[in-house]
C-alpha cells in the first residue's frame, strides 16, 4: 500500500509533458506557477529519449531502438540481465536505476534548484502496463504478456521510482514526494480487444508500491475500471475529468470511500489539448468543477472533498507552444485560486 502524502487542499499542479526544449525554462515555468506543489515535466519535443517509455528504458534488459520503436530482443538470453534486475530489487540497489539527462533533462534541472517553499513535489515514471503494452519481442507482442517480463519490468519501474524520489529529497530538500506512474494503457483493463490481466497489474502494483517510501500515484487519462484502481490506494489519482468525469462519477461510492482514506483525486479539468482549450474559458472550465463538486459533497463533506483534491490539466500538454502551455497551465492555477477562495479554510 503507498503511503498517502498531506491534503493539497485543492492546490493546482501539471501532469507529463511540456512543449518546452529548454528545460531550465520548463522548471522556472513550472515553480512560478505551482510553488507548493510542482511537477518535474517530461520534453519529448527535446528528443525521443524523453518521450514516453523511451525515458524510463534505459535499464530495461534486451532493450533494442529500431526505426524509432523500442523492442525487446528475445532472440538472445537475457537470463543474466533479468536476475540482476531481480536481486537488485530484493537487495534495493536502486542507484543503477537512475534518469540521465538525455532521458530526463527537466529531472536533471530540477535537481539543480532548492525549493524551501515547496509542500510536495512530483514527477512521474511510465507505468508497467503502459510500458509492457508498448515494447513488442520478436513475434511482435507485448512483452507484458510475458508474466516473467512484466514481474521484471515491474520490479525495475520500482527501482527506478525509488531512485527518483530519493533525488527529490536529498537535492530539492523537499520532505514529502509522490511518484506518479503514468498507465494510460490501464484503459484496457476489461477489454476482450486488448485485454489485461487485473491480477497481473495489482502484482506490479504492489512490488512498486513496497519499495517506494514516498507517495506513490496513477495517472490515466482515459476511462478505465475506477473502483479496481482505487482499492489500489494509491496516493493520487490524476484523471481527465474533462472528457471522463462522468464515467469517473459513476464509481462515487469508491470515490468518496477512497478520499476518506486519504486518497487525493487530482481533477484534470483543464483540457490539456489546445483545439479544446480554446472553446472554453476559465469561467466555463471553473463551473464544470463546481458541478463534479457539487455531486459529490451532496453525499460528503466539502471541507474532505476540498482537502483531497487538486486541479490539473488533463494531461501532458504536448501539441501546443510555450505561451499555449502556460495557458493551460495558467486556467488550472486561476480555478484552484477561486476554489481555494471560495472554500476558506479546510
Amino acid at each position: 500500500m503507498a503511503r498517502m502524502i498531506p491534503p493539497p487542499r485543492s492546490l493546482a499542479t501539471g501532469v507529463g509533458a511540456l512543449p518546452h526544449t529548454d528545460p531550465k525554462q520548463a522548471c522556472d515555468d513550472v515553480l512560478f506557477l505551482f510553488p507548493e506543489f510542482p511537477y518535474i515535466p517530461t520534453l519529448p519535443d527535446r528528443s525521443q529519449l524523453e518521450s514516453i517509455v523511451f525515458n524510463d528504458s534505459e535499464q530495461l534488459p534486451g532493450r533494442m531502438i529500431c526505426n524509432d520503436r523500442l523492442l525487446f530482443d528475445s532472440t538472445r538470453d537475457q537470463t543474466g540481465a533479468m536476475e540482476k534486475v531481480y536481486m537488485d530489487y530484493v537487495e534495493g540497489n536502486f542507484q543503477d536505476y537512475g534518469l540521465h539527462k538525455e532521458y530526463a533533462s527537466a529531472f536533471i534541472e530540477m535537481m539543480s534548484r532548492r525549493l524551501p517553499g515547496v509542500v510536495v513535489l512530483k514527477c512521474q515514471v511510465t507505468g508497467p502496463v503502459t510500458f509492457g503494452m508498448q515494447v513488442v519481442d520478436a513475434d511482435k507482442r507485448p512483452i507484458y504478456y510475458d508474466s516473467q517480463l512484466a514481474d521484471v519490468l515491474s520490479k525495475m519501474i520500482a527501482l527506478k521510482a525509488r531512485w527518483c524520489e530519493q533525488e527529490m529529497r536529498k537535492n530539492t530538500g523537499v520532505c514529502e514526494t509522490v511518484v506518479v506512474l503514468n498507465e494510460p494503457y490501464l484503459a484496457s483493463l476489461g477489454s476482450s480487444v486488448v485485454p489485461v490481466d487485473k491480477e497481473t497489474v495489482r502484482a506490479g502494483w504492489d512490488d512498486i508500491a513496497a519499495l517506494v517510501e514516498g507517495g506513490l500515484g496513477i495517472h490515466c487519462c482515459s476511462n478505465t475500471d475506477w473502483e479496481f484502481v482505487l482499492d489500489l490506494n494509491p496516493s493520487l489519482v490524476s484523471i481527465d475529468a474533462y472528457a471522463t468525469a462522468k464515467e469517473f462519477l459513476l464509481y462515487s461510492d469508491a470515490v468518496i470511500s477512497y478520499m476518506e482514506r486519504g486518497g487525493i483525486v487530482a481533477w484534470g479539468i483543464v483540457p490539456a489539448d489546445t483545439k479544446l482549450f480554446v472553446t472554453e474559458t476559465t469561467d466555463s472550465l471553473y463551473d464544470r468543477y463546481l458541478a463534479i463538486r457539487s455531486q459529490l459533497c451532496a453525499r460528503m463533506p466539502e471541507k474532505l472533498f476540498d482537502a483531497q483534491s487538486m486541479i490539473t490539466p488533463s494531461c501532458g500538454i504536448r501539441f501546443a507552444d510555450r505561451e499555449g502551455s502556460l495557458a493551460i497551465m495558467g486556467a488550472a492555477k486561476e480555478i484552484s485560486r477561486r476554489v481555494r477562495k471560495t472554500a476558506g479554510p479546510v
